[in-house]
């Protein structure tokens, strides 16, 4: 399985610290926060990854390079302008092939093992929810029976990570979307599935978010 890491946004809340580095590019625990996302997905045996980039995107293939220290295999997927969830994914597609692929928000951490993650045949999703943080008390899905809808009781909120089939995207047109619609769409067919993690979950969304993932990284083994 091909992996892709969204690494375009702006990090408006973040600044001033994105003014001059990419989000990804943010050091927690001694490292950016995209190469946590790197190693994770090399120890679970996945090493063809697309990361797509916009604000300030040629520091990140500087700094990243074709993935070969890292033990994995980089490709870009340059925007001009930042494309959104959606419309970043649908761009990347030639780069991800016809096959079931893993998307990451590069700006999450989580401790989620993505090697237990699986796509059913006939699903177009497969998300992982975790309990809603303090700052996104009402969730955005609800999860029953290992099935994801858009409406009902208890909602969780979407961790940033899934697996998609590249027929999520049938009907879309290049530019600028989210993907919260597309995956809407495919709930009401009954096309989604996903599992709660309950492990560790950082939204790291603002500086704050940042340190207090720093200090628990600095706390914890990684191994």
């Amino acid at each position: 399985m091909k992996a892709m890491i969204l690494a375009a946004g702006r990090g408006n809340r973040m600044r001033p610290l994105t003014d001059h580095t990419p989000k990804p590019l943010l050091v927690a625990g001694g490292k950016p926060l995209i190469v946590h996302h790197i190693d994770r997905l090399a120890a679970a045996g996945i090493r063809e990854l697309v990361i797509n980039h916009a604000h300030l995107g040629a520091q990140i293939e500087t700094a990243l390079g074709d993935g070969a220290a890292f033990g994995v295999r980089i490709r870009y997927s340059a925007e001009n302008e930042a494309l959104e969830t959606g419309g970043g994914i649908f761009r990347a597609l030639p780069l991800l092939g016809p096959d079931p692929f893993l998307v990451i928000n590069g700006d999450v951490w989580a401790d989620c093992d993505v090697r237990g993650l699986q796509l059913a045949d006939g699903d177009l999703a497969h998300l992982v929810l975790v309990d809603n943080p303090a700052h996104h008390p009402t969730g955005d899905f609800a999860l029953e029976g290992g099935r994801i809808h858009a409406d009902g009781t208890p909602r969780y909120t979407f961790s940033g990570i899934g697996i998609y089939r590249p027929a999520l995207f049938d009907g879309c047109t290049p530019g600028a979307f989210p993907l919260a619609p597309l995956l809407r769409h495919a709930m009401s067919a009954g096309r989604v599935s996903g599992r709660l993690h309950t492990g560790r979950w950082f939204d790291i969304g603002t500086p704050e978010r940042l340190a207090e993932l720093d200090r628990l990284l600095s706390r914890i083994d990684l191994k």
